[in-house]
């Protein structure tokens, strides 16, 4: 998760005790599916971690299959970054140029004569449009990963206390 830009405290659950402030701050957040480990630590407010031990269930099994747990991961990485299609752009930027490579060894091979005949047309046409069109994706993915940014509409900052001004209420 911290390589997807998500800061969360490893090994915890949903629950946790907060200020009025955190939570008011938390109620700000217009989004419907909330990733909360993610929220609360982006919220910026000072934490801390209570330690205990927890023992092992006692009562029948989880119930949160494997299926719920990648969901649950998938929500995590999407809530909080556009990281997964930033890496599709480089995925295709990387294939592009290899099929530039892949081009001039190909042109290479046909200069001396050592490929079968239309090798070298479908080598160059697979791996130019195949990194063309992932690299394309990207692009666009970069595009709507910003508007769900925007759509979010999180706050981009919270102010602790301000200085010499007046009060709302007075």
């Amino acid at each position: 998760m911290k390589w997807m830009g998500v800061d969360v405290v490893y090994n915890h659950a949903d629950y946790r005790l907060m200020s009025r402030r955190a939570v008011d701050s938390l109620m700000e957040y217009q989004e419907v599916n909330l990733f909360l480990r993610g929220i609360v630590s982006d919220l910026g407010y000072k934490s801390d971690i209570v330690y205990y031990k927890r023992n092992e269930r006692f009562a029948g099994e989880s119930k949160y299959p494997l299926k719920k747990m990648l969901a649950f991961a998938f929500q995590g990485i999407s809530s909080f970054s556009i990281s997964p299609i930033r890496l599709i752009t480089s995925l295709g930027f990387l294939v592009s140029l290899g099929s530039i490579v892949a081009i001039i060894y190909a042109l290479i091979s046909l200069a001396f004569g050592t490929v079968m005949p239309g090798w070298t047309s479908l080598l160059m046409s697979v791996w130019l449009l195949g990194g063309l069109q992932l690299l394309s994706i990207g692009l666009i993915g970069e595009y709507i990963g910003k508007i769900y940014l925007e759509a979010k509409r999180r706050p981009l900052y919270f102010i602790a206390q301000s200085a010499g001004l007046p009060k709302e209420n007075e």
